[in-house]
Parts: C-alpha cells; sequence; structure tokens
C-alpha cells in the first residue's frame, strides 16, 4: 500500500546537501515529490533522523528555480538517502 502524499517523479537535477558542521556534498537526485527527495549517495556519515539543509534547481522551460529546503533524513541504503523536506506549505 503506498503511503505518499504525492506522487514521485524522475529527477534531472543535482542537489546540494549541507551536513550539519561538515561541507556540503553534490548530489544527483534519482526521483522528487512535492515533500521529498531520493539522492544518490556515498557514505555521508547521515543517520535516520538527522536535518540537513538542502538547494536545487528545477528547470521549468523558459524559467529555473532554486529551491532551499530543511530536510530529515527519513532512510539510508546502500544506493542512497531519502530526505523529507519540512516546511513545504509555508514557502
Amino acid at each position: 500500500m503506498e503511503r505518499r502524499l504525492h506522487t514521485r517523479h524522475r529527477a534531472r537535477t543535482t542537489v546540494y546537501v549541507q551536513l550539519p558542521g561538515k561541507r556540503g556534498r553534490l548530489c544527483r537526485a534519482r526521483n522528487l515529490s512535492a515533500n521529498g527527495v531520493f539522492v544518490e549517495t556515498e557514505n555521508l556519515g547521515l543517520h535516520q533522523g538527522s536535518v540537513v539543509e538542502l538547494a536545487f534547481a528545477i528547470n521549468l522551460g523558459a524559467i529555473t528555480k532554486l529551491h532551499r529546503r530543511t530536510a530529515v533524513v527519513a532512510h539510508v541504503t546502500r544506493g542512497g538517502t531519502g530526505l523529507r523536506m519540512e516546511n513545504y506549505a509555508g514557502r
């Protein structure tokens, strides 16, 4: 049973993941929804529940929008990290 509130879409963007107290890393987004993103990552030392800052661009044809979001690590797998973005409704 699907528990997602918003549909996932394939993503072709790079996400800058800023780790607390560490240098940020560029990661490739595999899919994106209104309140979550799955990024391909190596071992960044992230744990479920960790808070990170994200910055990514979405190309809307003639316009490219830059988004900055706070996210919580929802899960970590060998292939990447699932991030749940916060404060979506307020932006």
